[in-house]
C-alpha cells in the first residue's frame, strides 16, 4: 500500500466482520459435513486406542481397526458399541460381551462416485467461448485473449474442481483476481493483440475458485443476489507462514507468500507474528481489494486498478442447481445423506449375520463331555442316553427380505441423485433392445436433463467472469470493448460418446441446407490448416 494514497478499504473489515462471526458459527459446520459424507477420509484413531492393533494388547480397541472413516457417524449406536473395550466377567472365557463390543461396521461410499460422475458429465469436454461481437476481427480477439485467461487459470481443470465443489457445497464463487501490473502498463493493444501480449494478459488477469468454506459474501439488503463486499478467509485451518516482523518495513514478502500459498489451495494460510497465531482476511468490494491480519491492514490495491469492475464485486457465485429465493444452491450430498446412512446400516447388519451364521453350531442335550468332544468328518458320537439330542443351527441362510431392501436402497439413490451405475459404465443388461445410442439416451434422461439443469447456471456463470476480464482488460486499456461487445456464446459438448458417422451424415445433411462449409469442418475438429479438407 502506498503511503501517498488515502486509503479507501481502511473500513472493509467492519462490512464483512457479522457475516464472518455467522459463517464460522452456522454455516461452516455444515459445510464440513457435507465434505466428509463425500469425501469420507480415512482418520487414525488415537496411539492408545491403536495398541490393541501395534502392541497386542486386544482390550484397547473396539474392533481391531487402526482407522475410523467419516460415514460411520451415520451409524446407530448399537453398531458403534456402548464401551469401546472387550468386556471380561465371571464365566465369559474371554469373550467380549455383545453389548460393550462394536459390531462389523461396513462402509460403501455411494455418494463420492455420484458426485464425480456428474462432474464429469459436465466438464469431461472442454467448452468454447465463442464472442458475440460485430466485428469479426474483434470477436477472434476476445476469443484468443478469453481461450489464453481461461487455460492459464487451469482450463477444463479449473471448470471440474468449480463443479466438484458446486455439487458438494450447493454453490461456488469464481474471483477474477487482477494485478496492479496490469493497470500499471497501460499500454493499448487494441486489435493487435500478440502471443506475447497473451502471455502476459494470462499471468495477470487470473480465474479463482473460492471454496464455500472460505468464502464469505455480504449480501445486498435489498436483493441478495447483489453482493456488498466479500471475504476470503485465509486462516481457518492448515499450517502456519513462521516469518519476523522488522520494525518499520512494510511486510509485503510474507504477505505475499500468504496469498500466493493461499490461490495455490493452502485454504488454512496464516500468520504468526510474535509468537501470536493471527487469522488473514482478504475483502473484495466494488472500489478494489483489501488484506487484513489480525486487525491491521496490510494491503491495498493501488489507486489505478479502483473501480475496474463497473460497480460490482468482481466475485461470480454460481449456484449448482438453482434453488429460489436462495443465495445457496441445492447440493447433491445433501438429500443422499440419510440414503447412505441407512446403506452403510443395512451392509453392517448384513455383516454381522454372516458372522454369526457363517459356521454351523451344534446343540447337544443329554450327552456327557459335549463340551469337549471333536468336530470333524467321520466323528461319530455316542451315548447311552436315549433322550440324548443334538441339534444343528447356524450357517449363511438366505434372507431375501435383506437383500431387497438393500437393492431399494440403492435404487433411491440412483432417483434422488438421477445418476444410475450405468453411468459410470456398470452395465446391469437393462438396456434392452434399442439402439445403443438411443438406449443410452434413455436410460440416462435423469442425469443428461440434470446436466442441462446444471449447464444453465455454470453457464451463466462463465459468461459473466468473461465479461468481468474483458472489463479489467478495457480499464487497463489493454483491450478496448464496449460493454455490448463482451456478450459471450457458449458452446457445450455433448457428453455421451459420439458416432463418428452419425456426425459426418448430420455435417452432409448441414452442407445440403446450406450452412457454410468452414462451420462444418470446424465442428468436426478440422482447421484451416488440415490439408485436402478446405
Amino acid at each position: 500500500m502506498e503511503t501517498s494514497e488515502k486509503s479507501v478499504m481502511g473500513g472493509a473489515l467492519e462490512m464483512v466482520r457479522g457475516e464472518i462471526a455467522a459463517h464460522e458459527k452456522r454455516v461452516k459446520g455444515r459445510y464440513e459435513r457435507l465434505w466428509a459424507y463425500y469425501r469420507n477420509p480415512m482418520v487414525v484413531r488415537a496411539a492408545e486406542e491403536r495398541r490393541g492393533f501395534w502392541g497386542g494388547v486386544r482390550g484397547q480397541v473396539r474392533d481391531g481397526r487402526w482407522y475410523e472413516l467419516a460415514q460411520e457417524v451415520g451409524l446407530p449406536a448399537r453398531l458403534m458399541g456402548a464401551s469401546g473395550r472387550v468386556v471380561m466377567g465371571p464365566g465369559s472365557s474371554g469373550v467380549a460381551a455383545a453389548q460393550g463390543r462394536s459390531r462389523e461396521r461396513v462402509i460403501e461410499n455411494d455418494i463420492a462416485w455420484r458426485v464425480q460422475t456428474m462432474v464429469d458429465f459436465m466438464f469431461g469436454k472442454p467448452v468454447v467461448l465463442l464472442s458475440a461481437a460485430a466485428d469479426a476481427k474483434k470477436r477472434e480477439v476476445i476469443r484468443r485473449v478469453l481461450d489464453a485467461v481461461w487455460q492459464g487459470s487451469g482450463g477444463v481443470s479449473l471448470l471440474q474442481d468449480a463443479a466438484l465443489l458446486g455439487s458438494v457445497f450447493g454453490s461456488v464463487d469464481l474471483l477474477v483476481r487482477v494485478d496492479d501490473a496490469l493497470f500499471a502498463q497501460g499500454a493499448e493493444a487494441g486489435g493487435a493483440v500478440g502471443v506475447s501480449d497473451l502471455r502476459r494478459i494470462a499471468e495477470l488477469v487470473r480465474i479463482e475458485v473460492i471454496e464455500p468454506r472460505r468464502g464469505v459474501a455480504k449480501m445486498r439488503a435489498t436483493d441478495y443476489r447483489e453482493l456488498d463486499a466479500y471475504a476470503v478467509l485465509h486462516g481457518l485451518r492448515g499450517e502456519r507462514v513462521r516469518e519476523v516482523e522488522v520494525e518499520g518495513v512494510e511486510p509485503r514478502g510474507w504477505i505475499g507468500r500468504v496469498m500466493e500459498a493461499a490461490r495455490k489451495g493452502a485454504a488454512g494460510v496464516g500468520v504468526e507474528v510474535g509468537g501470536k497465531r493471527e487469522e488473514v482476511v482478504e475483502v473484495l468490494t466494488a472500489e478494489g481489494s483489501a488484506v487484513f491480519v489480525g486487525e491491521r491492514l496490510v494491503r491495498e490495491s493501488g489507486a489505478r486498478s479502483r473501480g475496474w469492475s463497473g460497480g460490482v464485486v468482481p466475485v461470480v457465485h454460481v449456484q449448482n442447481i438453482a434453488q429460489p429465493f436462495a443465495y445457496d444452491g441445492m447440493s447433491e450430498v445433501e438429500p443422499l445423506i440419510p440414503l447412505q446412512d441407512e446403506l452403510n446400516t443395512r451392509l453392517s447388519d448384513r455383516a454381522n449375520r454372516v458372522t454369526m451364521q457363517s459356521f454351523r453350531m451344534y446343540l447337544a442335550k443329554g450327552m456327557e463331555g459335549a463340551g469337549t468332544m471333536e468336530i470333524g468328518p467321520g466323528v461319530v458320537w455316542t451315548t447311552e442316553n436315549q433322550s440324548a439330542q443334538v441339534q444343528a443351527f447356524g450357517g449363511d441362510a438366505a434372507c431375501p427380505s435383506e437383500e431387497q431392501h438393500i437393492r431399494e436402497i440403492r435404487e433411491a439413490m440412483d432417483k434422488v441423485s438421477g445418476i444410475p451405475p450405468i453411468a459410470s459404465g456398470v452395465v446391469q443388461a437393462k438396456i434392452g433392445n434399442l439402439s445403443s445410442a438411443n438406449a443410452l439416451r434413455v436410460t440416462l434422461m435423469g442425469i443428461l436433463s440434470k446436466t442441462a439443469r446444471k449447464r444453465l447456471t455454470y453457464g451463466r456463470g462463465i459468461q459473466r467472469v468473461s465479461q468481468l476480464v474483458l472489463a479489467a482488460l478495457d480499464h487497463a486499456g489493454v483491450l478496448k470493448t464496449e460493454p455490448e461487445e463482451r456478450e459471450i456464446v457458449l458452446e457445450w459438448p455433448d457428453p455421451l460418446p459420439e458416432d463418428e458417422r452419425e456426425r459426418v451424415f448430420v455435417a452432409e445433411a448441414k452442407l445440403r441446407l446450406g450452412v457454410p462449409k468452414e462451420r462444418i469442418l470446424a465442428e468436426l475438429g478440422y482447421g484451416p490448416g488440415d490439408a485436402g479438407v478446405m
